[in-house]
């Protein structure tokens, strides 16, 4: 019976989900609506600026029970409508108010009609709440980052202050690196690159320099829910210190956890040092270990993070030249890094691509 109640719990959550969603969705679409309202009128000399501040004036005096439509709420939908209007995410939306703005005797509302975001099927815009929206609207420079973390937020179901997190934590411009993958590796999972990050930050342990491998791990398992939003929340801890036998002696490898969509064991070796090549060795035998004797027929081979202070990448780079190990080498800071440090380096990739 206890299994049937569950089943029922099962639907209960499901329909509250769609639900909220539903709302979502509709107030979304309520806010893109009046945001383009206001900005076509602007536009087109109808209305000026003062006019916005009638409109939040005439909402609170005839219908006070309607609330966040004070003169700053109706400024940040029209900024949603006019910063989105020029993304590649509503295009085709946008195509269309271009032919309908062309025929003079269509109404105001006809054109607002038109950019319904529910005529557009499965539109971003959406699937995350107006607070997201808000925080990416006034924290992010351009329509490319924006998209990079509303898909992000989406697919890891971030709360608002996770996605603020990731934002400070420059997971944009972390996201373009130059992530040193072993050549077996990149054959097995060419999205690979996408998944892990050239370098993570763990300014939440608020450790102190000079840093043991011990205190370290230590405070990564205290503060597992951090550290699991800087992996990525498709990574299931498994246990720290997981103990391997092989032969007659017992290893320990530092962290290792399942990613759900690689469908395989991560094993992370920390050391807090430099990189060096010897390092590697340890970590293929400790993979080599997990795929004999503790992986799964319907698993896939184990892959193993060298997560260090620091690392040269050309000495990385020939370290792992001909490692036939499924390897990865990244590094860690314990402060949040400079913003602005890492959009000029950002930039400067681009004008070099």
């Amino acid at each position: 019976m206890q299994n049937q109640f569950t089943e029922i719990i099962q639907l209960i959550q499901s329909s509250r989900n769609k639900a909220i969603s539903a709302v979502n969705t509709e107030l979304i679409n309520l806010y893109w609506k009046i945001g383009a309202f206001i900005s076509i009128q602007v536009k087109q000399a109808h209305w000026g600026d003062n006019t916005i501040n009638e409109l939040a004036t005439f909402i609170k005096s005839n219908h006070p029970e309607i609330k966040g439509f004070d003169r700053r709420g109706l400024y940040r939908m029209k900024q949603f409508y006019e910063i989105y209007s020029k993304s590649l995410i509503v295009s085709s939306l946008m195509t269309q108010l271009q032919t309908t703005e062309n025929q003079n005797n269509k109404s105001i509302r006809t054109i607002i009609l038109k950019l319904d975001l529910s005529n557009q099927k499965n539109c971003l815009l959406t699937k995350i709440s107006w607070t997201h929206q808000l925080i990416l609207i006034s924290r992010c420079k351009t329509n490319e980052e924006r998209e990079f973390y509303i898909r992000l937020a989406i697919k890891e179901k971030y709360s608002v202050r996770e996605l603020e997190r990731q934002i400070t934590s420059g997971v944009y411009e972390r996201s373009i690196s130059n992530l040193q993958i072993s050549p077996s590796l990149k054959q097995r999972h060419s999205e690979i690159a996408n998944i892990f990050k050239d370098n993570y930050i763990f300014e939440f342990l608020d450790l102190k320099e000079p840093l043991k491998e011990s205190d370290l791990q230590r405070a990564l398992i205290n503060q597992m829910k951090s550290f699991v939003l800087e992996l990525g929340k498709e990574f299931l801890f498994v246990a720290e210190e997981y103990k391997l036998h092989v032969g007659n002696s017992d290893f320990y490898i530092d962290l290792l956890f399942y990613h759900r969509g690689l469908q395989c064991l991560i094993a992370f070796e920390l050391k807090s040092d430099k990189f060096r090549p010897e390092y590697l060795g340890q970590l293929n035998f400790y993979l080599e270990a997990l795929d004999r004797d503790v992986k799964k027929d319907n698993e896939n081979p184990s892959i193993g993070l060298l997560l260090c202070k620091d690392k040269d990448n050309e000495v990385v780079e020939y370290a792992l030249s001909r490692n036939l190990s499924p390897t990865l080498v990244a590094e860690y800071k314990m402060q949040l890094p400079n913003k602005h440090l890492l959009q000029k380096k950002l930039h400067e990739l681009f004008k070099e691509m």
